[in-house]
């Protein structure tokens, strides 16, 4: 975690602080564009949303927006809709509500777009889609190789456990948490963590949980119904369709005041076993596309290699170049 990004970015030190005031007075379309590209990087495994933040410089603005939510900030909140408008918007400022709301827009937006995207390539072409997951999941791997040392016992047991979780974890589609509301729930709780971990993707988490294919189709399907509303269709379609994604969404909420929090909390206390129980997550998960293409195709064949490689190689390319633009990613 890193509560002073890189030179220039983020609220920290007099450049930081000049991003931020210049951030602010772009307006919400700025922040919007920023979320947008969030979104488009959340999307896919291997990308994280707080790479393109620490880009952007908003990363410590996020953070600090994200972990001023708290059970007792939400109390005072509801104080303010029952009545005490004053209450509420002290509550509004200090969650930086503007800027989360224009955000939280922009990320949505770009979810919406690219997952619809990525569910028809899933169906149309999945050797080649599972093979850029592969390269992007493992070249986020690589680029996090000197945030951490495996030089204790202590850290190489994490970074073990937590490559043999997500091994295990990944070994069907229908592993880990299975079909249930409560199963999103608990994969949209820890996939918003993600968001304030640079390098760490929640579609990757989601790709474990073996969700990612789940709602990407739950997603689109949605949205094909809220258009079919529109042009007079019927609203039941809507409810239905809308059941998981609701759920999702609701444990992204819970996800933000309990997981977000564990996860920074794990990272100030004991920052090394953290990371390498995460990168071994990463590296665990290489796992799940090479499961996911033998499910699809039946037999791996050198055609299918083929394919998988190339597209794997562009995957890897894409994290490198967006490192490459972060300056490298610094979790200090």
């Amino acid at each position: 975690m890193t509560d002073a990004p890189r030179s220039g970015r983020g609220a920290g030190g007099a450049d930081g602080a000049d991003d931020t005031d210049i951030e602010r007075e772009e307006g919400p379309l700025g922040t919007y564009l920023r979320g947008v590209a969030m979104g488009s990087a959340d999307a896919v495994p291997g990308v994280s949303g707080g790479t393109i933040a620490l880009i952007t410089g908003i990363y410590d603005r996020l953070i600090a927006a994200v972990t001023a939510a708290s059970p007792a900030l939400a109390r005072r909140a509801l104080e303010g809709l029952l009545g005490d408008r004053d209450q509420l918007r002290a509550v509004w400022a200090e969650l930086d509500g503007a800027f989360l709301l224009a955000l939280g827009v922009g990320i949505a937006t770009a979810i919406l777009t690219v997952t619809r995207a990525l569910h028809v390539a899933l169906e149309a072409v999945p050797v080649l889609t599972y093979g850029f997951f592969f390269g992007l999941i493992g070249a986020s791997a690589i680029v996090l190789r000197d945030e951490f040392r495996v030089d204790t016992t202590g850290r190489a047991a994490a970074a073990v456990a937590g490559a043999v979780l997500a091994f295990v974890a990944s070994g069907s589609a229908s592993a880990a948490l299975g079909e249930s509301a409560l199963a999103t729930f608990v994969a949209g709780a820890v996939a918003v963590s993600a968001m304030i971990l640079p390098g760490i993707s929640g579609s990757l988490l989601l790709v474990i949980l073996g969700q990612y294919e789940r709602m990407t189709e739950a997603l689109s399907v949605f949205v094909d119904a809220l258009l079919a509303v529109a042009t007079g269709g019927p609203t039941a379609t809507v409810v239905e369709t809308g059941v998981p994604v609701v759920a999702f969404l609701a444990g992204g909420v819970v996800g933000l005041l309990t997981v977000a929090h564990a996860v920074r909390a794990a990272l100030a206390a004991r920052r090394e076993a953290t990371l390498a129980f995460l990168i071994g997550l990463i590296v665990g998960a290489l796992r799940a596309p090479v499961v996911r293409v033998g499910e699809e195709v039946g037999a791996w064949s050198v055609a299918v290699g083929g394919e998988f490689a190339v597209a794997a190689a562009v995957g890897a390319l894409l994290v490198v170049g967006v490192d490459r633009l972060a300056g490298g990613i610094d979790l200090d």
